[in-house]
């Protein structure tokens, strides 16, 4: 049974920095495309960023390119999302996600093509 469990979030100052973990289990991330997305209330859900654990396969949103970066730690088979320089629009419910590698460059911003989502985990910036 596949697991992604989401933590780290928090309410934080605008400025500030936040890193989010998504643990699996059920699954080795490597072998995966991993994607961040958020939805902040009242929009809908939006990529954050993604990669295919393939040299040059990390992509960012405009919005948050320069300030995020998404890593991963085979060891504890977890995702990360650094976020640095947050800005009060960054408020959402962010949400860890899986899918087949070779549908990411497709699909990698489409929250429908990923088979695998956390729960969430809630990221407030206060101005």
């Amino acid at each position: 049974q596949v697991q992604l469990v989401e933590s780290g979030g928090g309410l934080v100052q605008a400025g500030s920095s936040l890193k989010l973990s998504c643990a699996a289990s059920g699954l080795t991330f490597r072998r995966y495309a991993m994607a961040w997305f958020r939805q902040a209330a009242g929009k809908e859900r939006e990529f954050v960023a993604g990669d295919r654990w393939t040299g040059g396969s990390t992509l960012y949103a405009d919005s948050v390119k320069g300030r995020f970066t998404i890593s991963g730690d085979d060891a504890k088979n977890t995702v990360y999302l650094q976020m640095n320089s947050l800005k009060p629009e960054d408020k959402a419910i962010y949400y860890c996600a899986a899918e087949a590698p070779e549908d990411f460059w497709f699909n990698y911003n489409r929250p429908g093509q990923y088979d695998y989502w956390g729960q969430g985990t809630q990221v407030t910036v206060s101005s």
